[in-house]
Formats: C-alpha cells, structure tokens, sequence
C-alpha cells in the first residue's frame, strides 16, 4: 500500500490560475523528460506515484510500481549503450483539463528522436501520452500513463 499522502489542489477558477498550473505541468514534463533521457532511474521513477501504471507498446506489459520503472530505464540505457544510439523525448500540444478528486488529465504529443553516435538525427516515433496527474506532498506525480504509437494505430 503506498505510504504516500495525495493532497488535492484546489479547482482552477481563473485564466491566470489556469496559466500558472499549465506552467507548473510544462515544467513538471521537461524536469521528467530529461530525467529518462539522461537514464537517472531512480529520481526519474520518484516523479510517479508508488503505485503508478506505466503502458507503453514497446513493452509487453504495463510496468506497475517505482522499481518496475527504474529497472526499465535501465534496461533502455544499457539497450542504447550497446546500440550506439541517443533517444530524446520532446512533448508538445499539451492539453491539460481538471479530473475528479483534483486529478489532472493531460493528453500531449511525445516525439522520440533518435540520434546514432556520430550520425544525424531522426524521428523515430509519433505517439501520443496520455496521463493522469497527483499531487503528492505538494508535487505533481504520475499515477498512470498510457502512450500510443501512430505507427501501431
């Protein structure tokens, strides 16, 4: 059970509100996003809830749990290591609307980049990452995550 308390934020009521929590969940994006390109496992996963849920297609089934995530993106680095290849997410076109219990839902576009060493880079893949959004001790975590590929659809 996780040890974890949820504090709920209150409900948006203003555009400056709004702008000021859409901020907050670009920044929240940007800070996660490096963490997984850079491998840093561990402080990436504490960006998720302790019971989070992480689906992805490139796995064949929904990492569950802040160990389940530090051991896949330490699978993905050892996997670019040997590969030669650099991957970075870019996240764009966030849509983020107000859930139940304070909840955020959030809908954006990931683009992975690919880039070999010494070579240029490239687009790899065109998804779509869908979240649901905690406060957790003052701080927005990932409780669940979903991503599509377009490629797969």
């Amino acid at each position: 059970m996780p040890t974890e308390l949820l504090v709920r934020p209150e409900p948006v009521r203003t555009d400056a509100e709004f702008g000021g929590l859409y901020a907050q969940v670009q920044q929240f994006y940007a800070h996660q996003m490096q963490l997984f390109d850079l491998h840093e496992a561990e402080r990436w996963a504490a960006t998720f809830t302790e019971d989070a849920v992480f689906s992805v297609p490139t796995l064949d089934a929904p990492v569950r749990g802040r160990a389940g995530l530090v051991a896949n993106v330490r699978r993905n680095a050892a996997q670019q290591e040997r590969s030669g290849e650099q991957l970075r997410h870019w996240i764009g076109m966030l849509d983020v609307r107000p859930g139940r219990d304070g909840e955020l839902l959030t809908r954006a576009y990931a683009l992975v980049y690919v880039t070999p060493r010494g070579g240029a880079s490239r687009l790899l893949r065109v998804c779509v990452m869908e979240d649901v959004l905690v406060r957790v001790r003052g701080k927005w975590r990932t409780r669940h995550r979903l991503v599509t590929r377009d490629d797969l659809a």
